[in-house]
């Protein structure tokens, strides 16, 4: 059969799926289904979790890995726990020595921008202190899809093939980079729609991880290799580095919106970000999503936020304020003062590009999971480690080599960090987890996705599906494809610079669970990713 497996001319939208004992949502089905496999063994929302993250290593290569970093917010027995489990720089890295090599600016690729991956020892953490099953368990599924192989879906061909056709130009005739030629090419081709991956390193590593509870990856033979091929080939990361690294239990932030509580990790996260927003348009009324003014106001509050968080959001020990002003009624009506009929210029910032997994879980005795893990660009840094197949994130190339910037490069320090998991409650009452992938949309995405669910009343499934919009820089604003032009002509005319985009692809990919007052879940995942709800 001949077909184009993207081409979908009389698309449907999903709908809103329910379930009375466990769910999961994630950007792929297979992944999915693995948390509904974990789930009926007898598994908790967080072992689902952890199993779900770890298949999406295998079948969302183009967005996340072994070696990237991971964060968390648990609904445990009616308690809420936060984890960040970023990495932080290595300990011989410095601006000087970057700067003497001849950099002026972080590169993008390479070891410069490897920072310590969290998320194996994210997963070992989840586990010991919440998880029912053994890690050996909930891994399971993740090593049997890497060994016995995975067939690509549609959404992951098409980044497939983006990724590898941009990075074999950059990668080509540098042998740093072989391994990673190795692992996710066939002869230097991307893999296709339909085909099946099989990667047995990867699947070795997970079982090292698995039987040592991550130990192995930080203080054995996984991290002996990532030493001995940073020292070969010129990266500063060191097994030192990986044996001190630990995750950080926190607590989570949240605004109140009309009455619900919406919670964020705090920084070096950005998920301040959304709630400096929403904290923002809490001072308006909004009646009508599609309306010109509830737009502009949108844009105007997004635009606040992101220059605020930009000048002051890093590492929360090398933060200058108290992040909670951001989260004061003072600062949301003082910002709303300010906002006028026409588009204000902020401080320019060009938000990069980014890849990233995002999936929630529930159980039968309503514990519920927000989790979000990253290799940050495409497929991360390009460094593979040998015979293990762990592609590791370029995180660090969010640090500046500016000594006076807020985010400076020092040693042992998180950069500002994209990945955020989501959450809202009522009343103290947990409603549910959610979460929206893809670098700096994130946050837009929250504020987009709260705002059609608490002031426009949509149901979960068309609060991930409605047409989203984006700010890029300055006064310009990207918008999806299906957005009335009436509305793009009257924005035009408030000043902002608008850009309608070719495709949803850069608009972030978004799972929802909420619960019911009677215990029923009520799940989504949109229709820009391949994921799917798998429930019980």
């Amino acid at each position: 059969m001949k077909f184009n497996a993207m081409d979908q001319p009389y698309q449907l939208s999903r709908y809103s799926v329910t379930a009375q004992h466990g769910m999961v949502c994630s950007s792929s089905a297979l992944a999915s289904s693995a948390g509904l496999e974990i789930l009926k063994k007898g598994g908790n929302a967080v072992d689902a979790a952890i199993a779900v993250a770890a298949v999406l290593t295998v079948v969302e290569p183009v967005s996340n890995g072994l070696g990237g970093d991971a964060f968390a917010i648990v609904w445990m027995k009616d308690k809420m726990v936060g984890l960040n489990a970023s990495g932080y720089s290595p300990k011989e890295i410095s601006i000087d020595k970057l700067k003497a090599a001849g950099y002026n600016k972080m590169p993008k690729h390479g070891w410069l921008p490897v920072t310590v991956p969290g998320q194996p020892k994210a997963w070992a953490a989840l586990s010991k202190r919440f998880g029912k099953l053994s890690l050996e368990d909930v891994l399971a599924p993740a090593i049997r899809y890497a060994e016995e192989g995975y067939p690509v879906s549609a959404v992951v061909s098409v980044l497939w093939d983006k990724y590898v056709r941009q990075d074999s130009k950059l990668f080509k005739d540098n042998p740093i980079f072989d391994e990673w030629f190795k692992t996710f090419t066939k002869n230097g081709e991307p893999y296709q729609f339909g085909e099946i991956v099989k990667f047995k390193n990867h699947a070795k590593t997970l079982r090292l991880i698995a039987q040592s509870n991550a130990d192995a990856f930080y203080k054995g033979e996984i991290a002996d290799q990532i030493d001995a091929q940073s020292k070969r080939d010129g990266g500063f990361i060191r097994k030192e580095d990986l044996a001190e690294y630990d995750v950080e239990w926190v607590d989570p932030i949240h605004v109140s919106y009309r009455g619900y509580d919406v919670w964020e990790i705090p920084p070096n996260g950005q998920g301040i970000v959304a709630l400096m927003a929403l904290n923002i348009l809490k001072n308006f009324e909004f009646t009508s999503r599609d309306d010109t003014d509830t737009v502009h106001k949108q844009f105007e509050a997004m635009k606040m936020a992101f220059s605020d968080a930009y000048a002051t959001v890093t590492d929360s020990k090398d933060m200058k304020v108290d992040y909670r002003y951001y989260l004061s009624d003072e600062y949301g009506k003082k910002r709303a003062a300010e906002i006028t009929n026409q588009a204000q210029q902020p401080k320019p910032v060009e938000p990069p590009k980014s890849g990233t997994v995002y999936l929630c879980t529930a159980d039968d005795e309503g514990n519920m999971v927000s989790y979000i893990q990253s290799n940050y660009m495409d497929f991360g840094s390009g460094i593979v480690i040998e015979d293990y197949g762990i592609a590791l994130q370029n995180r660090g190339h969010d640090f500046s080599l500016d000594p006076a910037s807020i985010n400076a490069l020092a040693p042992r320090k998180r950069s500002y960090h994209t990945i955020i998991p989501g959450f809202l409650t009522k009343d103290g009452k947990a409603l549910g987890p959610f979460g929206v992938m893809g670098g700096y949309m994130q946050p837009q995405g929250h504020v987009q996705v709260m705002m059609n669910l608490i002031d426009f009343h949509l149901n979960p499934q068309m609060c991930l599906d409605a047409p989203r919009w984006q700010w890029k820089e300055g006064i310009r604003f990207d918008v999806e494809p299906d957005v009335p032009e009436a509305l793009i002509e009257a924005l035009k005319k408030r000043g902002h610079q608008m850009v309608a985009a070719e495709n949803k692809l850069s608009f972030g990919r978004a799972e929802m669970i909420l619960r019911m007052e009677n215990g029923v879940y009520i799940g989504a995942c949109e229709s820009r990713t391949d994921g799917s709800v798998a429930s019980y």
